[in-house]
């Protein structure tokens, strides 16, 4: 895969997109969305792939966020091509489970971008932030309602309206990182968590990935009755008797 603004690659199951405009912060145009969405796809029929990374090149910046060069010409047609907030709900529903791994700036578009993953790993240099409200517009890409889900309303009210930049230690305390890693090792740390995850079953992780995403979505009745349809698939799966023998023989030999 070659493209413009990204970099792909493959190695071990694990999925490498590397947001490649380092001369700009890695800020987030409409050229990069495009490339983005044909590697995403590319990915997702790949039947070898157990997870997915991203993160930005230079080490100085994730995603700065969106191209403002580019966002000061959209017009109301545009917002409602949600041309971000497209790809980061493709993102959200990509198949297998997907790790930010964040250095240097992770601001609006980026931040927003970094919540659509599954889990989030930061340098300890790291900046997080919506500033949206100060250049006139809103986080307007879920970064309403994803910040209010991993941080809380109460939280994300303050963020959202502050507009303010924050560190990744704080982003750590308020939950919106899952970790924080001396600065340059957010990508090891993120490939050691691809590779756990990676010894898990795969229809397992897509069932689970499911069932976690829907319980935005659904009610609760709804929520048990697709954990139970996942589960009996699932029951049925020669991976699932394998591994289930697999770990009683280790048990007996105990």
């Amino acid at each position: 895969m070659t493209f413009e603004t990204i970099v792909t690659e493959t190695q071990d199951n694990i999925g490498f997109i590397t947001f490649n405009r380092p001369e700009v912060r890695n800020a987030l145009s409409r050229e990069m969305v495009a490339d983005i969405h044909k590697a995403l796809d590319i990915f997702s029929q790949d039947p070898e792939l157990k997870a997915l990374v991203v993160t930005g090149a230079g080490g100085k910046s994730f995603i700065s966020g969106a191209d403002i060069s580019e966002l000061r010409t959209r017009v109301v047609g545009d917002a409602l091509l949600r041309i971000n907030t497209g790809l980061f709900r493709t993102i959200e529903q990509f198949p297998l489970p997907t790790i930010a791994a964040v250095e240097g700036y992770a601001l609006g578009g980026g931040c927003e971008l970094a919540m659509s993953c599954d889990l989030r790993v930061a340098g300890e240099t790291a900046k997080f932030g919506q500033p949206e409200v100060g250049l006139g517009i809103i986080p307007g890409a879920g970064g309403t309602y994803r910040l209010a889900r991993l941080v809380g309303i109460g939280k994300a009210r303050e963020l959202v309206f502050t507009g303010r930049i924050f560190g990744a230690e704080e982003a750590l305390a308020m939950g919106l990182v899952n970790s924080v890693e001396p600065a340059g090792k957010a990508m090891e740390k993120a490939i050691a968590l691809a590779n756990e995850i990676g010894k898990n079953s795969t229809l397992a992780l897509k069932f689970a990935k499911l069932a976690l995403n829907s319980t935005h979505e659904m009610s609760s009745d709804m929520g048990m009755l697709f954990e139970a349809t996942a589960q009996a698939v699932l029951f049925e799966d020669e991976e699932k008797n394998r591994r289930m023998q697999a770990f009683l023989d280790r048990k007996k030999r105990k």
